[in-house]
């Protein structure tokens, strides 16, 4: 969208609260950094995730028997 060529810093700021989308994706976001435990400092939930999705790829595992690593 063009703004005139007028001063920008006249333009109103309009805030407005995220959809729902936008809301859980920054809920994720904010949870990937979190720590598995608390004192744990090696791994984050995104590492972990992100790990055991590539040694699902790696081993070519099924869904089976990647339900039977995650329980």
């Amino acid at each position: 969208m063009r703004m005139n060529q007028g001063n920008v810093n006249q333009c109103p700021i309009v805030e407005e609260e995220p959809n729902a989308d936008a809301t859980r994706f920054f809920y994720l976001l904010k949870n990937s950094d979190k720590p598995l435990w608390d004192g744990c400092t090696n791994h984050s939930k995104l590492s972990i995730v992100t790990q055991v999705f590539t040694i699902k790829s790696d081993h070519r595992l099924n869904e089976g028997d990647y339900e039977k690593i995650i329980e």
